[in-house]
């Protein structure tokens, strides 16, 4: 049989290599075709078809050219290969079947192989991949996520999003996690914020923009004090939600904040970006402003480099998809919306001191919020357990389901192990800058007035009686402090630091 290549070729290294070469290349034009006619943008795919499956596709062809420089430094030393590729005569009709078959096998083979390849990718790409098999550790936040407002946001899109050089970073930090999971090194709590995780730029805002926020948004909040009666208050404030772009509206409001005409540069000195003690405020202008924490004990020409961040959506929004929320208001909340009746005795309270109960697991919890609501009222309200005993159980099952939504004792994950920063009632958030202490060289300070960011238009009070004024009120604490408020933070009284 004539041979189409030089002799050097046909060595088992150079064949081997062809094969390894043809097969990556077949699965590129494979995956490259299915990205064409996509619908939707796949991350994995990119990464599969562009940079793993080249790397074979050059391998194989490292291979061919080893073999054939190989082979051609063995035929100078005058060795040379005796055997000859196998002879198959298609007219022999056992020889033609072999073909026939070793063919048509071989085809399926790599059919199916590329398909299958295809699924078992694109199932990594799911939720329940990245929540439940891949990394079980991840339970509470899975659960949390499907509660958000995130929930039909694909994990990939924010943790990774488009692009090779965020999934490469992704998949190194990763790489310790699949360690941490199987020799049970991980943390408990995990650790927050994710630092590899890509600018708001490149995921939040592909739907959020920030320039296009304007006005005020109407927001309503009932409270309950923790006494007997379970007194009720309400609160109705117009919270400012403007940006940087005057053309809908004022510039002034909390998405200022936001790299439109403004940019916010900053140094945290805790892990969770809670403490910090040095702002930069870079104007429209070229301006650069720097406030400086009175009280803190910061040396600003000695601090980690990682600890210097430009801030975007995650300084604020940090837990947009994985959100553990606070007992106190939840409780507001379910009482408020009938779900828990409002009339029980201490209910409030009760419902609080259930939740926050030190449980080492979600089953002794759920029976501790069991035991704790229904002996109390059995003890000390027996006519009324009696006649409302359907409002207790009712009360102890929406209860057990505000657990399990917000409480994961295995992980130790809760609303003290990952605060949330939006607001500044429960934990920091605004308060880490916004907290009066902040002055620069001028004397400037950055403000923790109220209305810097809402307006409250309507306020509840203990007795029903209702102020309102669209220019503002003066905001009155349910409970009489019996001093100004000015000189506390709502996180004096209200956080509660794991």
């Amino acid at each position: 049989m004539k041979k189409i290549f030089p002799n050097y070729v046909y060595n088992p290294i150079t064949l081997s290599g062809a094969a390894l070469a043809l097969l990556s290349f077949g699965l590129i034009v494979f995956l490259f075709i299915i990205d064409i006619f996509s619908p939707s943008e796949k991350p994995y795919m990119g990464i599969i078809t562009y940079i793993v499956l080249p790397i074979f596709l050059i391998a194989g062809l490292l291979l061919i050219a080893y073999g054939i420089i190989r082979e051609r430094k063995r035929e100078k030393k005058g060795i040379f290969r005796t055997g000859t590729l196998p002879v198959i005569d298609l007219n022999d009709p056992k020889k033609r079947a072999m073909v026939v078959v070793f063919s048509v096998g071989t085809l399926l083979l790599l059919i199916f192989s590329a398909f299958g390849s295809f699924k078992a990718y694109e199932y990594t790409e799911t939720d329940a991949f990245c929540g439940t098999i891949c990394h079980q550790v991840m339970e509470p936040e899975y659960t949390a996520y499907l509660n958000s407002p995130h929930s039909r946001v694909g994990c990939v899109q924010c943790h990774i999003g488009s692009g090779t050089s965020w999934y490469v970073k992704s998949k190194l930090s990763g790489a310790y996690q699949v360690y941490s999971v199987l020799f049970n090194k991980y943390n408990r709590p995990i650790q927050t914020p994710v630092k590899e995780l890509r600018p708001a730029e490149g995921t939040c805002e592909q739907c959020h923009s920030p320039s296009h926020f304007f006005s005020e948004k109407k927001v309503d909040h009932t409270y309950y004090l923790s006494d007997e009666k379970n007194t009720k208050s309400g609160l109705t404030m117009l919270v400012k939600i403007g940006g940087g772009n005057s053309e809908f509206g004022t510039t002034g409001g909390i998405h200022w904040h936001m790299n439109i005409s403004n940019q916010v540069e900053y140094i945290h000195t805790d892990d969770r970006r809670l403490v910090i003690p040095w702002v930069k405020l870079i104007t429209s202008d070229g301006k650069e402003i720097i406030y400086r924490d009175k009280e803190a004990n910061f040396d600003e020409k000695n601090f980690k480099a990682e600890n210097y961040r430009k801030m975007d959506c995650i300084d604020c929004h940090n837990r947009p998809s994985h959100i553990y929320h606070q007992p106190d208001k939840m409780a507001n909340l379910y009482m408020s919306q009938g779900r828990i009746d409002e009339t029980l005795p201490y209910i409030k309270s009760l419902i609080v001191l259930a939740l926050e109960g030190n449980y080492t697991t979600r089953e002794i919890g759920l029976d501790s919020i069991q035991t704790v609501i229904d002996e109390f009222y059995k003890v000390n309200y027996p006519e009324i357990y009696s006649a409302k005993k359907d409002k207790i159980d009712q009360a102890i099952e929406n209860t057990k389901k505000i657990y399990q939504r917000n409480y994961f004792p295995y992980m130790r994950a809760d609303w003290k192990h990952f605060p949330d920063n939006i607001s500044h009632v429960y934990t920091p958030g605004c308060f880490r800058c916004h907290d009066g202490k902040h002055v620069s060289d001028d004397g400037k300070v950055i403000s923790n007035d109220c209305n810097s960011c809402h307006i409250i238009i309507s306020q509840t009070m203990n007795d029903g009686t209702v102020k309102t004024s669209l220019d503002g009120l003066e905001f009155k604490h349910p409970v009489d402090l019996g001093e100004s408020l000015s000189q506390h933070l709502c996180t004096d009284c209200h956080w509660k630091q794991d």
